[in-house]
């Protein structure tokens, strides 16, 4: 066939019976995946043991995904279009598993399940059962890189996937169920940020089927009028679709896509060739209304199924028990003409793969989807070209993210195409700003005298929307670009259950010998906990730590540089890893700076080390005592923790460790990055007490050196949730994780105390209480806590 620039509008008299007939043989797989774990090609009556023991599925939602899908197909084969499709109702997953067996894929991905009547079989009795596939679109499904469980991201990951992929037309189907969540209101503003001149294009079929489980959507049951104006609003231009009518509504939806098509083409060609106007393309959207559970029973048990929240999960129950359902069902499958789709072994008809696009063209086999195949190395500079000059540890301040923002802003220029940062607003804020030395902000709306660092040629992605920005992150890296997400530590829970789901999806991936590796989702954690003292106790929260600790598999790394040095040799390694989650946190205001670029080298290599320089510790025998910290503030205070007591009590042997790969503390067994039983005794010994002073909660910890020698031994001290609008120290007053408390937790658990450790306990908390009259009185903190540095 040759190319064509669009679609024609028209369906001609043999692809109407082909995009048809895909779409039946689509509907029939997906109803046997649900039903069925014999039989397949109902080549005799049915039986009850043909039936599955347990029915579980999602049907209702699962005809429309088939629909658009077939009709996308033959859009591809027209015009040779690089597609990506997102099934925003995911649990219409039997859909997307369907049409990847018609097209072949699945067989290539799982070479059991052939495409013949055996592969059919296999086909149907894994889905949604033991040692099978979950019943979602997700990491299994060839041609997916959305997770459909939870709803509300398909279109931050479309707008991410198509982000500097300018040839991709991804089409994100959203179910008016998922149009009701907050992450997808906010989504529609993708195009806000969208530059048709070097980004592919979205777009979105709103799937107004009616219902979700048990009642119907808003948006289905507005005035589709005030729906139209909704997403007009929005800056779209709206193609309606309506009906159940066949063939009718096959002709509909073709002439509607190839409008759309046709819109998106040329808003690309005025915009590549200079001729575009300036503003926000009117890209389209298709809103396409059909009944819930099309083509399904319509009436079931003398009540009405089909176009009702009933035909949501299955519509007939009770198969195995009840004759007639069991007559319903055969009736319902031979309804879509089997024999016409299937030959006698049960492999696709010609009719049906005529319907299929050619080898990479088919969405099922779009490397899109698997973007490790993709993906290139990033061009990275030196972490040490952008150092912090330490002339000695604990002497000079600097603000680290400062430096990573210039570091950031190299990668930017070296990789003009593959590399994004993703701020929900606060890239100046997070003292990332260098970044706008090699880019603006990405922006397509009006802009008015006054405005900074916005153009539609900007790359770096600022929207308020934690949602966003972390859906976005997420389509780029699993289409097989790098980036990485810098948000407020407190507000990283707001996007926390998409870093869960993400994890899932990496997880599973490592066991698909058919997915390749991708760039790692790299979050930044920034204006944390420790420091958000202006703003208060809403602002303090470090939870995602707690969080991505219950990643299973190793995919979760958590690293808490105490300074600019490690920082940047953090950042290097994480932009270089494949399929992990990469948290890294660290505050943004200016801190005390402790190790040379080379040392932090090191230091990060490492993933743990004892700082000789900050304790008292020679070597030659076991510590009295080790001091123990993972996080900036909470090193700064561990540091001077230490240098009182050498002070104060030199004869107390102190050893200082410092942990800025927080993995490191687990076993081997437990986490790739665990240390072995050999150098864990070497950093903690195997009986002294351990005061830990963390960033995060202190359950964390103690979670982390579950299984190690004694671990009741480990003494944390961390956030416990008193926070409040303070100052600085007194935010580790609250918490118990001051130098003051730490010193007396030493003196508490030191194998031996020498004398003076009572009077310098009494000492360390008239200093408390002096702390807490100096706050009230002068609104600081006290200068000896204020201007500390090391000497």
């Amino acid at each position: 066939m040759e190319l064509l620039e669009t679609v024609p509008d028209s369906l001609s008299t043999e692809e109407l019976a082909t995009v048809d007939a895909w779409w039946r043989a689509a509907n029939y797989l997906t109803i046997g995946q649900i039903y069925l774990q014999d039989d397949a090609l109902l080549q005799r009556p049915l039986r009850p043991s043909d039936v599955k023991p347990r029915l579980l599925g999602h049907w209702g939602t699962s005809t429309g995904l088939s629909f658009v899908y077939a009709h996308v197909s033959r859009l591809i084969r027209h015009t040779g279009q690089q597609t990506l499709y997102l099934a925003g109702p995911g649990h219409g997953g039997p859909a997307l598993v369907a049409a990847s067996w018609l097209e072949g894929t699945y067989a290539e991905c799982f070479p059991a399940v052939t495409r013949d009547a055996d592969g059919m079989r296999r086909l149907f009795r894994q889905f949604s059962s033991p040692g099978g596939i979950p019943s979602h679109a997700s990491v299994t499904t060839p041609g997916s890189i959305h997770e459909g469980g939870e709803l509300g991201y398909v279109l931050v990951h479309a707008f991410g996937a198509v982000m500097d992929n300018p040839d991709l037309l991804a089409v994100a189907v959203v179910g008016d169920g998922e149009a009701e969540t907050a992450p997808l209101e906010g989504a529609w503003k993708g195009i806000s940020f969208l530059n048709p001149a070097r980004d592919g294009a979205v777009l979105p079929v709103l799937d107004l089927n009616g219902y979700k489980i048990s009642g119907p959507t808003v948006l289905a049951r507005k005035d589709p009028v005030l729906v139209r104006s909704l997403l007009e609003g929005h800056g779209y231009h709206v193609l309606e679709v309506t009906g159940e009518d066949l063939p009718g509504m096959h002709h509909r939806f073709a002439a509607a896509l190839a409008e759309a098509h046709r819109r998106i083409r040329a808003v690309q060609r005025a915009a590549r060739s200079g001729q575009a106007p300036e503003g926000v393309p009117a890209w389209p959207v298709i809103v396409l209304r059909s009944p819930k559970g099309w083509t399904g029973p319509s009436v079931v048990d003398g009540v009405q199924v089909e176009d009702t929240w009933r035909a949501h999960q299955v519509p007939l129950s009770g198969v195995e028990e009840n004759p007639e359902h069991l007559r319903l069902l055969e009736e319902w499958m031979r309804s879509y003409r089997p024999e016409e789709l299937f030959d006698d072994r049960g492999r696709p008809t010609a009719l049906v793969r005529a319907n299929d696009p050619e080898g990479a063209l088919r969405m099922s086999a779009t490397p899109h989807a698997n973007g490790g195949l993709l993906t290139r190395d990033l061009v990275l500079p030196s972490p040490g070209d952008y150092a912090v000059d330490v002339p000695r540890p604990g002497a000079t301040r600097a603000e680290s993210t400062q430096r990573l923002g210039e570091y950031l802003r190299d990668v930017y220029r070296a990789n003009p195409e593959t590399f994004r940062l993703f701020c929900p607003d606060e890239t100046s804020s997070n003292r990332l700003g260098a970044v706008f030395e090699a880019s603006d902000r990405a922006w397509m709306e009006a802009t008015v005298p006054g405005d900074v660092g916005l153009s539609a040629s900007g790359r770096v992605l600022e929207v308020l929307s934690e949602h966003n920005c972390h859906g976005w992150l997420e389509g780029y890296t699993l289409t097989g670009r790098h980036g990485l997400f810098a948000t407020y530590e407190a507000f990283a829970m707001v996007s926390a259950s998409q870093t869960v789901q993400h994890g899932k999806w990496l997880e599973e991936a490592e066991h698909l010998p058919w997915r390749a590796p991708v760039p790692s989702l790299n979050v930044l954690l920034t204006s944390t906990a420790w420091r958000n003292d202006h703003n208060g106790f809403s602002h303090q929260g470090p939870g995602l730590i707690q969080t991505a600790l219950t990643q299973r598999s190793g995919i979760s790394r958590i690293y808490l540089p105490p300074d600019a040095n490690c920082l940047l040799e953090v950042a290097d390694h994480c932009l270089r890893t494949r399929s992990r989650i990469n948290l890294v946190v660290i505050d943004k205001q200016p801190q005390l700076q402790y190790l040379s670029a080379a040392e932090a080298a090191d230091h990060v290599a490492r993933g743990a080390g004892t700082w000789e320089w900050a304790g008292t510790d020679d070597g030659s025998a076991d510590p009295d005592v080790v001091l123990a910290c993972a996080g900036d503030v909470v090193t700064m205070e561990t540091v001077a923790a230490a240098r009182i007591l050498a002070q104060r009590l030199p004869q107390l042997r102190v050893r200082v460790v410092n942990v800025v790969d927080l993995m490191r503390l687990h076993r081997p067994a437990d986490h790739p990055h665990g240390v072995d039983e050999f150098t864990f005794r070497e950093l903690f010994t195997d009986h002294v007490d351990v005061v830990f002073a963390f960033h995060g909660f202190p359950g964390a910890v103690h979670q982390l050196v579950h299984g190690r020698p004694r671990a009741d031994r480990f003494h944390v001290r961390g956030f416990i949730e008193e926070g409040t609008t303070t100052t600085p120290f007194d935010m580790t007053v609250r918490n118990k994780v001051s130098r003051y408390d730490l010193v007396v937790d030493a003196l508490n658990n030191a194998g031996r105390l020498p004398v003076g450790a009572g009077d310098l306990r009494r000492w360390c908390r008239a200093q408390l209480e002096r702390h807490r009259a100096h706050v009230v009185e002068h609104l600081e903190d006290m200068p000896e806590v204020r201007d500390w540095v090391l000497d």
